[in-house]
This record gives structure tokens, C-alpha cells and sequence, in this order.
């Protein structure tokens, strides 16, 4: 082994560790973001109601970065309660602050007050989204993420002359923080939506929604890469556009191996990256968007609406027939075969240009139980249908907000111990206090 000086040493570490990392940063971008929220009156369904928006916008704004980039988002809350934003799908290395979920990474932002998040962009490419992580106001508090490749490099297929985003959402008529407290509170079933919107809109086939159809010019002969994104809170989706074909090529923040289909399944939470080709006759064309359900035929409280868009043809021909829409082509609510047909068939890319990194050698195997049951009251005497209240569990346990995030609890736990174990080295401190201790110190 040979030993570098410490004045040779700096040299070399410079040019081996250092300038290699700042050529990378110099290649990044950083951008800004300011994002206000705030209640915004809405009307839907024949109904006005306020809800939580960001930038009076619903759904919210885009981010567009390129691979690698940083993004700042200063998140004023002008709003009624606290909340907190989540960037899904971005890893954010060594950044676990800027993540998100309400008490684990951080305490609410408060009525009146701000937090600027610091958003790292690291390996992924594609579409993702970000969203509030408190309670369900993801609801109406959530927008896209659009990530280009990096400068200089390509798609892992042809370019397409354009994009398009497509948010799908849940809507309630009802106020929703009211309807999910009463629900925690009598350990009822949680809310079930009123109708999907597709781009903020319900569609044509919604009560009050014809006027605000969402509609997409398209020109005939150019491929457009639709950024596919599941907002809803607890659905999966079927989703087609009449007499059109889907290339799915990304799913996540990442590139599969394309598959060519009529229709898609997409999870809540997921998105999808889909090439559209407009080559058919000029005209008018359904996007449509229904449920799927994989519970027994015999449960029948879901939400059976169905979103609705506009795929329009720029050109001259008659307007006077109504859109065709996608019979042939979107499943029914209960068609796993249709749903299992389509998951079958992902594969990630797994290209030399876009390496799959999946380990070999498992050393630790877990065994997890994620489980919904009943808390049994007092002589059933909750006001759900059994009387008893729904629970939710994972390995039998339940989740209740702490006063602390848990983040921080461990943070601060780390540093009293270390202070602790330096005083104690130097013999002014003689016992020891376990790790588990100084959590509950740091939870008071």
C-alpha cells in the first residue's frame, strides 16, 4: 500500500473525488417553485364546495425537470389546517427531510406558516407526481412531474412530436375532511367517491359536467407521449381512448418493454408513460375512465361513474355525431381477467442504457401481514353496520399519529447519545441511557 502525504494527498483526492462531483452538479439545473395553498369554491355535479388547491389550480401545477435535476418548492399555507407535500416516486438520497409523509419525515406545515422542500432528482426518468401526504387531502392537492432525459440523451424510443398529461382524480360532493373525520371517529367505511375527473373535469357523462368536458386537439399523423397519472385515493382504473392503440413504454419513473394494447390498468398512486399515434378518421373521441373492482360481485358500494375526455381532431368536417366511445374496448368494473391480462405482460426495459440493478443474494427475509378487521365496542355500540369499528393493521399493529415526527425523534436521539457518550468518556457522566430512553425524552 502506498501512503500519500497529506500535502500530495489533497491533489489527488480533488481530481479522483471532488471535481468529478462538481462536473456532475455543473450539469444539473436547479429550479424554483412557490405553491400557495388555499380553500378555492368549485362547483361539480351540480354543486359549489370549497376545497384545498394549490395555486388556485386543481389539479395542481407541473413540475419539469430533467434527470438529475434539484427543485426548491416553497409551500405557503394559507390554508385551514396543516398539511405536507410528498414527491411520489422521487428517491430523494440522503435527503429523507424533504420526503413528506406527516409525522415520519416531518410535522405539518401549519396555518400561516411555510416550509420549502428540496426535491433531488437522482435516476429517475419519466413521469411521477406530488401530492399532500395528510389524511386524504391528496384528494384535490396534487399535481404532475415530468422528468426529460438528461441534455444531450434520447428517449429509449422515437421522440414524439408532443405531450400530454392526463390526471385522473376522485371527486366527492361531500366536504371531505368532514366526512373522513366522522368515519375515523365511528370506525365506519371510509368515503367512496362521486365521479372520476379526467384534467380537473368530470365529462359528458356526469350530471352539470358537458360544458367542462376536458378536450385534446390532436393533428392527425403525429405520435403524442401521454404522462398517465392515478390520483384517486383508494381505486384502480381501467382506461381507454375510442378506436385508438396505447404503447405503454414507462411506468413510475422508469422505462418497460413496450406493450401494445387497447386499454390499461393503472393503480392508485401509479403512473404510466403511453405513446398514442392519432391515425384515425377526423372526428371525436372518447378517453374514458371506470372503476375496476376485485372485490366479490356481491359488493356493489363503489363508485360506478364514468370519467370522461375529449380526443378532437383538428380539421374541417361535421361536428353533429357525439363522440365515439370506447364500448368494444374499456373493460367492465369486475373483469379481472382483463386487469390480470394486462399486469401480466410488465417488464421492466432493462437496457444497457437503463440497467435493472436487482440483488441476487437475499440475506434477510421478512414476513409481513398487512390485514383489515374489527376493533370490537361495547355491546356493538358504534354506528357502523356491524357496530363495531374498522381497523387497519400491519403485522397486528396499528398506526397512531405521534406528537414528534418520528424523523426527527430519532435524530435528536442520535445527538443526545452522542453528547452523552463524549461526557461520559471523560468521567462525568457514569450510567447509561439506552437508546430507547432518549426516544421517549425526545417524544415529550
Amino acid at each position: 500500500m502506498v501512503l500519500l502525504s497529506t500535502r500530495k494527498a489533497w491533489p489527488f483526492l480533488l481530481s479522483t473525488f471532488l471535481i468529478p462531483q462538481l462536473l456532475c452538479v455543473a450539469r444539473a439545473d436547479v429550479h424554483f417553485y412557490d405553491f400557495v395553498l388555499k380553500e378555492t369554491n368549485v362547483t361539480k355535479l351540480c354543486q359549489t364546495k370549497s376545497i384545498m388547491t394549490v395555486n388556485d389550480s386543481f389539479p395542481g401545477p407541473t413540475i419539469e425537470v430533467h434527470k438529475g435535476d434539484t427543485v426548491y418548492v416553497n409551500v405557503h399555507n394559507h390554508g385551514d389546517y396543516g398539511v405536507t407535500l410528498h414527491w411520489h416516486g422521487v428517491k430523494q438520497p440522503r435527503n429523507p427531510w424533504s420526503d413528506g409523509p406527516e409525522f415520519i419525515t416531518q410535522c405539518v406545515i401549519g396555518p400561516g406558516t411555510n416550509f420549502t422542500y428540496e426535491v433531488i432528482f437522482s435516476d429517475e426518468e419519466g413521469t411521477l407526481w406530488w401530492h399532500a401526504h395528510s389524511d386524504w387531502t391528496r384528494a384535490t392537492v396534487h399535481g404532475a412531474i415530468v422528468i426529460s432525459p438528461e441534455p444531450g440523451k434520447l428517449y429509449p424510443f422515437s421522440k414524439p412530436d408532443d405531450d400530454k398529461i392526463i390526471v385522473i382524480a376522485a371527486w366527492y360532493t361531500g366536504d371531505l375532511k368532514e366526512l373522513v373525520d366522522e368515519a375515523m371517529m365511528n370506525g365506519s367505511d371510509l368515503p367512496h367517491s362521486d365521479g372520476y375527473t379526467i384534467n380537473g373535469e368530470l365529462g359528458d357523462l356526469c350530471n352539470c359536467s358537458q360544458e367542462t368536458t376536458h378536450h385534446w386537439y390532436v393533428d392527425y399523423g403525429k405520435t403524442y407521449l401521454l404522462r398517465i397519472i392515478n390520483a384517486v385515493m383508494n381505486a384502480e382504473l381501467f382506461f381507454s381512448i375510442a378506436d385508438h392503440n396505447l404503447t405503454v413504454v414507462g411506468m413510475d419513473g422508469g422505462y418497460i418493454k413496450p406493450i401494445v394494447t387497447t386499454y390499461i390498468m393503472i393503480s392508485p398512486g401509479q403512473t404510466m408513460d403511453v405513446l398514442l399515434t392519432a391515425n384515425q378518421s377526423l372526428g371525436r373521441y372518447y378517453i374514458a375512465t371506470r372503476q375496476y373492482s376485485s372485490e366479490y360481485a356481491e359488493v356493489t358500494g363503489f363508485d360506478h361513474s364514468v370519467g370522461s375526455a375529449i380526443l378532437q381532431y383538428r380539421g374541417n368536417y361535421s361536428l353533429s355525431s357525439s363522440p365515439v366511445f370506447p364500448n368494444a374496448t374499456l373493460p367492465l368494473y369486475l373483469d379481472s381477467g382483463a386487469a390480470l391480462r394486462f399486469t401480466n405482460q410488465l417488464r421492466s426495459l432493462a437496457s444497457e442504457d437503463h440497467p435493472v440493478d436487482v440483488p441476487q443474494d437475499v440475506s434477510t427475509r421478512m414476513y409481513i401481514t398487512v390485514s383489515m378487521g374489527e376493533i370490537l365496542c361495547p355491546n356493538s355500540s358504534c354506528t357502523s353496520v356491524s357496530g363495531n369499528k374498522l381497523g387497519s393493521s400491519m403485522n397486528n399493529i396499528s398506526w397512531v399519529n405521534p406528537s414528534l415526527d418520528v424523523l426527527s425523534a430519532y435524530y435528536s436521539a442520535e445527538i443526545l447519545v452522542g453528547l452523552i457518550q463524549r461526557i461520559s468518556r471523560i468521567g462525568l457522566l457514569l450510567c447509561t441511557i439506552s437508546r430507547e430512553t432518549i426516544c421517549q425524552i425526545a417524544s415529550i
